[in-house]
């Protein structure tokens, strides 16, 4: 059950009666910061003040955002200069070209369409052997390591970092550089270490597609050079941006799931004994821990024209956030939304976003999140946390949310 987009409506800019920073750091990693209650209260719109103290919408409502993410006079972007920046590193970097991310159709069409015959269904299921093999060995691994064991280093990260690899043609040998850069390129922390990291990993790209101009091989960047690029219909700039993308959105989004969904599942012990006991529900999980979770908490859009929604106006040039992890928790859509609840029939969340944005790549990481938490606690029953939960480190809000570290024992 979702609201409609007249059925609540608000009193004049959304009534929070003080402003709410956005974003701010969560106390627990797995639920929405405290501070953001007013916000929730103000459900489905409401404003919030950026680090600037710009007052942008930001929407919790699930029926509003799915009503919003899927209107055409929201932008993505990013070189509007109404265009919404969280963070003061965001701000200085925003007009940086982004493929797929921060472009509008019909530009973003035509992008989409050349990436979506490899992250298909077909396509993903015939790689789930590789998946399985890349787990596998990476659990052999830390077995043969012993306990204790670092878990995002050694199993987390190298995951979904080695399979992107393989689909792209990345040689996963060159995997500290990128991982290095993505991290910056993510967390910064100033400007000027996220410019640097991507003039890097610019440079890498071009001397990559360079060199599989002469030797060719088999992965996703080498049919987007002989095919899409050599026929005109890519320039090299927009392929390197494309190939960014794809790296980092590919093993960033999901090494936070695996690592923060193995810290949920062993502070819920009663969840992860359903798991063990019934492994067919490892699916729904997913789709539960996608939820809770919402690691990508804030889409960012600018409205072109006037929208009329939920008793509002959103102003042409207004930015606007969806908060993921309060939609992915609003009351009006989901029973009992604090839960973490594998048996919920309500499952439409918006964790990959929705409408022409959702993420190309969600087929993959579902994949790779059964794959990872599956085998992992099937192969280490007695896996368990190092160290007081308290005492672990976690990412900031202005970020993928995720853990820094996860010392385990077994």
């Amino acid at each position: 059950m979702t609201e409609s987009v007249a059925s609540q409506p608000l009193t004049p800019e959304a009534a929070v009666s003080e402003p709410v920073a956005f974003p701010q750091d969560r106390t627990c990693p797995y639920h929405p910061p405290k501070s953001y209650e007013p916000l929730r209260e103000a459900r489905p719109l409401s404003r919030v003040q950026l680090f600037d103290g710009r007052s942008v919408w930001v929407v919790t409502g699930q029926g509003t955002a799915r009503d919003l993410l899927i209107d055409p006079r929201l932008s993505t972007d990013r070189e509007n200069e109404a265009f919404p920046a969280p963070t003061e590193r965001f701000a200085k970097v925003r007009n940086r070209r982004l493929a797929l991310l921060g472009v509008d159709d019909p530009l973003h069409n035509k992008q989409r369409r050349m990436l979506i015959p490899s992250f298909s269904v077909k396509r993903i299921a015939a790689l789930r052997p590789r998946i399985q093999e890349t787990v596998d060995g990476l659990l052999d691994a830390m077995a043969a390591q012993g306990s204790p064991a670092e878990l995002v280093g050694a199993f987390a990260l190298p995951v979904p970092s080695m399979v992107i690899c393989a689909l792209l043609g990345v040689p996963y040998a060159d995997h500290e550089f990128f991982e290095e850069r993505s991290r910056r390129l993510l967390r910064g922390p100033r400007a000027e270490d996220i410019e640097r990291a991507q003039d890097e990993l610019d440079a890498y790209f071009y001397a990559l597609i360079e060199r599989k101009q002469r030797e060719p091989g088999d992965g996703l960047l080498d049919e987007l050079i002989h095919r899409q690029l050599s026929e005109g219909a890519l320039d090299r700039e927009e392929l390197v941006s494309l190939a960014t993308i794809l790296l980092v959105a590919g093993h960033e989004t999901t090494a936070n799931m695996i690592s923060l969904g193995t810290f949920t599942l062993l502070q819920h012990p009663e969840r992860l004994a359903e798991l063990r006991a019934e492994q067919t529900l490892m699916p729904a999980a997913v789709e539960e821990l996608l939820r809770f979770l919402s690691i990508a908490d804030g889409l960012l859009r600018v409205a072109k024209e006037d929208i009329d929604v939920a008793g509002s106006t959103i102003r042409a040039d207004d930015g606007v956030i969806f908060s993921t992890s309060l939609i992915n928790r609003d009351g009006t859509a989901y029973e009992a939304p604090e839960e973490l609840d594998f048996h919920r029939a309500d499952r439409h969340h918006i964790a990959f976003g929705f409408g022409i944005h959702q993420c190309l790549g969600q087929n993959l990481a579902r994949a790779e999140i059964d794959i990872a938490l599956r085998t992992l606690f099937a192969r280490m029953p007695e896996l368990r946390l190092a160290v007081p939960a308290r005492e672990i480190p976690f990412k900031p809000g202005d970020t993928i949310q995720g853990m820094l570290e996860l010392p385990v024992v077994w």
